[in-house]
């Protein structure tokens, strides 16, 4: 049995929120794409995306033109044959991982709709407990250690701290974080590229005594080929996220040594069909993943839920994406949270839909 996509319906979903600011960059709102693909079942599937222009080069205009693009494509298509879906995609146009992760998710919404399960179950998954940590993004070192003290208060066990503006004062953001909220919470860093080899190599090396769990990518995809001696010389681990789009990368950065771990986003992979590809490259070789993400609302975030509790070798989560300073919901049904683990219930697909009054002030475009 098919099911027919017969016509697409693509949002401009910008979301304020107060400005977040990472080594590459700060953001005000969520540049996102929200979209649905109906079909000639009488039910659609939902799927969102969310542009971080510095990281992986997409904007929100460049995501609505590819989506348009994209979707022509598709009408009259078997909506259920998602590995020649995308395939269509990938020969249509190189890269634009981020709108293609929309469209992905869509596409597992209407097969779990159609099995008449929740995703997790049609991905062969189970629920499990998922606590994300907390991102504290980059400032000075005394707003980030008294960030860090109101997330514990809070009842946070995690912090992700934003680094990479100056490795100097980076080891001093850290020093008086770890200060401030005292040696059980687990404290994680993500650099963002924002490192040269010498100031990740001195960072690391600072940082070390501080009892980080890991860092994200400390340098540039450029020195990629200087993460091996990297490892050698910090006593923190080194998870690869920018350095790691697909299941090729993933296989490349673990088998020449040059990462512990692996972050897995849908925008950088183009949805969950890629995702789940370098999560098996990553468990075939023992190295454990986490969910990461960008600035998406819970729609999102249900997906990757979902993919989650379907993928054992994430044992990471950073999923704290709708708490980092959005200032508007526009998610009916989908992830709750109590405190900072992920809950969701048992609706057939991803659970989760943009709110149509939320939607009523968005640009529309139809294909």
């Amino acid at each position: 049995m098919s099911v027919t996509i017969t016509s697409i319906d693509i949002y401009r979903f910008s979301i304020p929120m107060e400005p977040f600011t990472i080594a590459t960059g700060t953001m005000d709102h969520a540049q996102n794409v929200f979209i649905r693909i109906l079909t000639d079942k009488g039910f659609y599937g939902v799927g969102e995306c969310s542009a971080f222009p510095m990281i992986v080069g997409e904007t929100q205009d460049t995501c609505l033109v590819m989506a348009k693009y994209f979707a022509g494509l598709w009408i009259g298509q078997d909506a259920l044959d998602i590995p020649a879906r995308m395939q269509q995609l990938h020969n249509a146009a190189a890269g634009n991982t981020t709108i293609k992760s929309a469209f992905d998710i869509a596409l597992y919404d209407i097969a779990a709709k159609n099995a008449g399960l929740p995703l997790y179950q049609f991905l062969g998954g189970e629920k499990r407990e998922v606590e994300s940590d907390i991102t504290i993004g980059i400032s000075s070192p005394e707003a980030m250690a008294q960030k860090g003290e109101a997330f514990k208060a809070s009842g946070a066990n995690i912090l992700k701290v934003k680094l990479g503006k100056g490795a100097e004062t980076d080891v001093e953001r850290i020093r008086q974080i770890r200060e401030a909220v005292g040696p059980k919470m687990k404290i994680r860093v993500d650099a963002n590229q924002g490192w040269s080899f010498e100031e990740a190599a001195f960072a690391l090396q600072a940082i070390g005594q501080y009892d980080i769990e890991f860092c994200e990518q400390p340098m540039r995809t450029w020195y990629n080929d200087k993460l091996p001696e990297l490892m050698k010389l910090s006593p923190v681990k080194i998870m690869a996220d920018e350095s790691v789009y697909n299941h090729h990368d993933a296989r490349m950065q673990i088998e020449s040594g040059s990462c512990h771990s692996v972050n897995i986003k849908m925008a950088k992979s183009g949805g969950i069909l890629e995702a789940k590809k370098i999560h098996d490259v990553a468990a075939e070789r023992g190295i454990p993943c986490m969910m990461g993400g960008m600035l998406e609302s819970r729609i999102a975030l249900s997906a990757k839920l979902h993919f989650v509790y379907a993928s054992p070798n994430i044992h990471f989560y950073d999923m704290d994406t709708c708490m980092l300073g959005h200032l508007a919901d526009p998610c009916v049904g989908g992830v709750t949270y109590d405190g900072y683990k992920l809950n969701i219930g048992d609706a057939t697909g991803i659970g989760a839909d943009a709110d149509e009054g939320f939607l009523s002030g968005c640009e529309k475009f139809t294909v």
